[in-house]
């Protein structure tokens, strides 16, 4: 059983119109280019199969199966550290099954990042894992892979054949008898600190009461806060700790502030679409209200735009993210209902238009771009107000905010680009 995000996201097909956060420009068509598969896309149990039955898709012993595999375009975009500075090791090299391997290998997944290589081979062995690691390093990959390969199929019950979950919606069949969990093997909680989180942390030791005193744990997460620490000295038996979070912003991600006035931001906006190479956008507002305003003014400026956040029915919110998440539109607008979990691998710039009150949302925030270590820009709209969060937060991420320059070079944030002429900003 994997515990999740607090959102269920998946494609619905809706009509078109004001009111399922699609708004389109007439004059500047959004012309996106998809990003090539890589380690960053989420795993889902139909895919990781790799096209191969389960028998092995007819592939007998000494046979070089790799030659049948359907291998993706080769991504070459520049890595950073975060995911290439690992130990070596494979994918081969944990003892997979053959389906399961090819299933990641026709992902486009080349190499396990350092999370994974930390993570995998632990998790295998059956022990509780609590792991820090950043946003867009491979965390799904990490937990995802291990979880498949001890699945058996000819057993007939959640172990984890697998349930992805809201805490709330997997405790009400629990309790109802739909969902029957006390063979579990394997319990997993992505993005830890939010399901720990006073909101949420009373629903998961229901759910655990319920499972298995056997039952292996794993939590993941970029922050873990004290509520995550009191849940682990409770829950988890000797877990192997895992800390890659030395510093605790991506390093391809380039951090900028503007000064401005609140009148002044929707043109400090356009002047940005104007002068940036923008293959996608997430724009960040503080409100829902704000969200439609600023989405029906980009529209009026001419450019394409969605917008999405918690008020919108769940069906319109699960069409937007598929038809942004397939380019359709280069310019999301939302709330910090897109903050976690969501793993778009085109979108290079990030702007927060109301900047955040807390470290920990503009760490989700700017982390929706320079996914997988690739490079991104993450632009900061700072009026008077915010000139102390601004403070707060780097030192809290020890990080290093910017002031914008008058050029902003594009080896910076566009993948084709890294010796080329910087781009004028003003």
């Amino acid at each position: 059983m994997a515990t999740a995000r607090t959102e269920n996201i998946g494609p619905v097909v809706m009509g078109l119109n004001k009111q399922n956060g699609q708004l389109r420009g007439q004059t500047k068509p959004a012309s996106v280019q998809p990003a090539p598969t890589t380690q960053g896309k989420t795993l889902g149990a139909s895919q990781i199969a790799g096209g191969a039955a389960q028998d092995g898709g007819g592939i007998k012993f000494g046979d070089d199966w790799k030659k049948s595999l359907k291998l993706p375009p080769k991504d070459n975009r520049v890595k950073t550290s975060d995911v290439t500075s690992t130990k070596g090791n494979e994918f081969e090299d944990y003892c997979l099954k053959r389906e399961l391997l090819m299933g990641i290998f026709e992902m486009g997944w080349e190499k396990p990042s350092p999370i994974q290589e930390e993570s995998i081979p632990i998790a295998l062995s059956g022990r509780d894992i609590l792991a820090r690691a950043k946003n867009g390093t491979g965390k799904s990959g990490a937990y995802l892979i291990p979880l498949l390969e001890r699945i058996d199929l000819k057993k007939d019950h959640i172990q984890v054949h697998v349930v992805i979950a809201t805490p709330g919606r997997i405790l009400d069949l629990i309790k109802k008898g739909v969902a029957k969990v006390d063979r579990v093997q394997m319990m997993v909680m992505d993005e830890a600190d939010k399901l720990l989180s006073q909101d949420f942390v009373v629903l998961i030791e229901d759910i655990i009461s319920f499972l298995a005193k056997n039952r292996q744990i794993l939590l993941y997460s970029a922050t873990f806060p004290i509520s995550v620490q009191k849940f682990m000295a409770k829950h988890l038996q000797k877990p192997y700790e895992i800390n890659l979070m030395e510093e605790l912003t991506l390093k391809g991600i380039t951090q900028y502030y503007a000064y401005v006035t609140e009148r002044q931001k929707v043109h400090c906006l356009n002047t940005l679409f104007s002068r940036l190479q923008i293959n996608q956008s997430i724009i960040f507002c503080n409100s829902t209200q704000r969200v439609e305003l600023l989405a029906k003014k980009i529209t009026q400026l001419g450019y394409s735009c969605f917008y999405i956040h918690a008020k919108m029915m769940q069906e319109y919110r699960n069409r937007v993210f598929h038809d942004f998440r397939n380019g359709l539109c280069r310019n999301l607008v939302c709330t910090d209902l897109f903050t976690r979990g969501i793993d778009i691998q085109a979108v290079n710039v990030v702007i927060n238009f109301d900047f955040p009150k807390n470290a920990e949302t503009y760490l989700h925030r700017i982390g929706r771009s320079g996914r997988f270590g690739h490079l991104g820009l993450a632009i900061n709209l700072i009026t008077s107000e915010d000139r102390f969060n601004l403070k707060a937060i780097e030192d809290q991420l020890v990080t290093d905010i910017k002031p914008i320059p008058s050029s902003i070079d594009k080896s910076l944030y566009v993948a084709e680009f890294h010796a080329s002429e910087p781009v004028e900003w003003m």
